[in-house]
């Protein structure tokens, strides 16, 4: 049997797995599935310390490489913005703990800031105890409310020194900055954290810093900067695991994964073996890039080929995709104890041959393109289309691909629909119905599903799209110095999926969506209110003490008049 056929087999295998599962439409959406999560199904939110946290120069942190990409010119940020005070997370824990409590979760997953616990990135240097006092205060005020702390080492805020140095992710030497530096934090907080992600999103930081250069570092290293920096990336998660492993796992019994994000791609035509390869072809390079060194100890053979020739035709004596020794595989080869899994929307997948003379690129050396459907529901950001079904089908991928792993869904979430204040978030209400129903029908299907992450608690900095999408549960007055944080609709909705674990019955899961709506309105009417409780404020803390300083003035020169006048 050719590879194409196999390959087709297996999709059609996946597809027809699922009851009703047929190609027009999108079946799975026509039966809304009613029934609950199994016991102990863990429910949260999330956030990362960049994006929330500002303080980018307070109480010894030192700077990171998306402090420097932010603080460098006009042009690579919208609107120019950075994430100097972001939400201000840093000095509103307790506040923001409170909402926490207020939505009902059972985790809460944040990340540490590396350059806030060591500066310069390097723990023989420097180690911060002001920024070891805030995250072990954190986790502390979390356990106290019986939330459970899920810790992602590093999303995307390499400390700035360690690009200057050594060049980044570039840089081989980077595993071993990293594994001193989650040792740090297996150290300082593993007697209460059990649960530790390693790396968040790794192909968005490798593609977007490395290739287009969108992101931090901001370098454009086309078809071998995002390879290289994926290859140290990998070999780093391994050797945080293999220390956890070795030296903390007996006394702390935590668990370490790592939390890789895609999109589901489905093929054109199902029918046509060249779209289903393509298809399967687009999520080796997401998914498997990473996944399969990890669970099956080498990249994708379809990454290795097509990279492979691609090189040669391009007059290279070697491949562009770094290659693995067989010691390193045998390291690397199941070292995650669960599969953290971030996923938002879907593509449909064509085959399209791009001539190697066009050079190296990651987007040239996949061959396909990706299109969706006009009919998708469109949500604020560009990319994101709202397509619960391709979650399900991803979930049982990952499931078949990797061999039954414990998987956290790890981000899954929508943006703002409207570049306005907008408390009544109806379409995230109907992505959460449709996304985690699916994720209900994937454990009906056989996944082993532990938890669901839905991002975020607030709105926040959104990377180069600075402040102009907003993820959050919560609304943030950006322009208010107090960062004032307003319920969405979003809110009760998740609270009442997650006190019923689940969706009971049609008629009480309507009542939720009415039931939210309501209470948006008077919230709304809440935040109109906003410029005249700020004007108020000023007035109080600057007008009032004003007059009562000049009050005073006015009857001290009266009662030096009055002393001076003769008896």
């Amino acid at each position: 049997m050719k590879p194409v056929q196999v390959v087709t087999l297996w999709w059609m295998l996946l597809l027809m797995s699922r009851p009703g599962t047929t190609r027009k439409g999108s079946p799975e959406e026509a039966s809304f599935y009613y029934g609950t999560f199994p016991r102990g199904f863990s429910w949260g939110v999330g956030s990362s310390a960049y994006q929330t946290e500002g303080a980018w120069d307070q109480d010894g942190k030192g700077p990171s490489i998306w402090d420097a990409f932010t603080h460098s010119g006009k042009g690579k940020v919208f609107g120019d913005g950075t994430a100097d005070v972001a939400c201000d997370g840093y000095y509103k824990v307790q506040e923001d703990i409170v909402l926490l409590r207020e939505l009902h979760v059972s985790h809460y997953r944040f990340s540490l800031s590396w350059p806030r616990l060591l500066p310069t990135g390097v723990r023989a240097e420097r180690v911060n105890k002001k920024g070891i006092q805030f995250y072990s205060d954190i986790i502390d005020a979390l356990l106290k409310s019986n939330i459970t702390p899920i810790v992602t080492l590093h999303h995307w805020d390499l400390p700035q020194l360690l690009q200057v140095r050594y060049g980044g992710w570039q840089n081989a030497s980077m595993a071993r900055y990293f594994s001193d530096y989650a040792d740090l934090c297996f150290e300082a907080f593993g007697d209460r954290v059990k649960h530790w992600i390693t790396f968040s999103d790794p192909r968005a930081m490798a593609e977007k810093g490395y290739e287009t250069g969108h992101h931090a570092p901001g370098l454009k290293l086309r078809g071998t900067g995002l390879y290289k920096a994926a290859h140290h990336i990998i070999k780093a998660h391994a050797q945080a695991w293999h220390s956890y492993n070795s030296t903390w796992r007996s006394k702390q019994q935590g668990l370490v994964g790592i939390s890789l994000n895609c999109d589901w791609g489905e093929p054109v035509d199902i029918g046509n073996p060249k779209d289903v390869e393509a298809a399967e072809r687009y999520l080796q390079f997401c998914l498997g890039w990473f996944a399969n060194p990890i669970y099956a100890g080498d990249y994708p053979q379809v990454m290795k080929d097509h990279i492979g020739r691609k090189s040669t035709e391009q007059g290279l004596d070697m491949s562009r995709l770094p290659v693995f020794s067989l010691q390193e595989k045998s390291y690397i080869k199941g070292t995650s104890d669960f599969l953290g899994l971030g996923h938002f929307t879907t593509r449909y997948i064509t085959e399209r041959n791009y001539p190697s003379r066009q050079g190296p690129s990651y987007q040239n050396d996949r061959d396909l393109i990706e299109l969706v459907d006009p009919n998708w529901p469109d949500l604020g950001s560009k990319w994101l289309y709202s397509v619960p079904w391709g979650f399900r089908r991803l979930l049982n991928f990952a499931k078949t691909q990797y061999g039954d792993p414990p998987i956290y869904v790890t981000e899954n979430g929508a943006s703002q629909k409207l570049q306005c204040t907008q408390l009544c978030d109806e379409w995230r209400i109907q992505y959460l119905k449709g996304y985690i129903n699916e994720m209900l029908k994937a454990i009906k299907d056989g996944a082993n599903i532990k938890g669901y992450t839905s991002w975020s608690l607030l709105d926040k900095f959104e990377w180069e799209k600075g402040y102009s999408e907003r993820y959050g549960f919560y609304y943030v007055e950006f322009n208010d110095r107090n960062k004032p944080r307003y319920p969405k609709a979003s809110v009760q909705y998740y609270k009442k999926i997650i006190a019923a674990n689940g969706f009971p019955n049609p008629r009480e899961v309507e009542s939720w969506h009415l039931k939210a709506l309501e209470t948006c309105s008077i919230n709304n009417q809440m935040l109109a209110l906003e410029p005249l409780l700020s004007h108020m404020q000023m007035v109080t803390e600057i007008v009032v003490p004003t007059v009562c300083t000049l009050c005073v003035l006015i009857a001290a020169v009266l009662l030096m008049l009055l002393l001076r006048r003769p008896s």
